[in-house]
């Protein structure tokens, strides 16, 4: 796993008793960053989801239905407007 990731939960929504559903972006700053957390043909992101599901089910006590995205922006952890934004710094 990149040291340089961030992880924005962009969504949650309650839509019936005993579900959430979760939508979040894992932002890294290059390709080959985004390539290691994808991981061959996924796996390392579906194992990544996988574990965060099930820690977040614990946590709000409900199914969840996780959806992740995986982005890349350049140099995220010089921008000091986004860092002030995701509560950084």
């Amino acid at each position: 796993m990149p040291h340089s990731v961030e992880v924005v939960v962009e969504e949650l929504e309650t839509p019936r008793a005993g579900f959430a559903r979760v939508r979040a972006l894992i932002w890294v700053e290059s390709d080959s960053q985004k390539g290691i957390l994808i991981g061959a043909h996924g796996r390392m992101v579906k194992a990544v989801g996988t574990a965060a599901r099930r820690e977040i089910e614990r946590e709000l006590d409900r199914k969840v239905h996780l959806e992740l995205s995986v982005r890349v922006r350049r140099d995220w952890r010089a921008d000091e407007a986004l860092l002030d934004r995701l509560g950084i710094t």
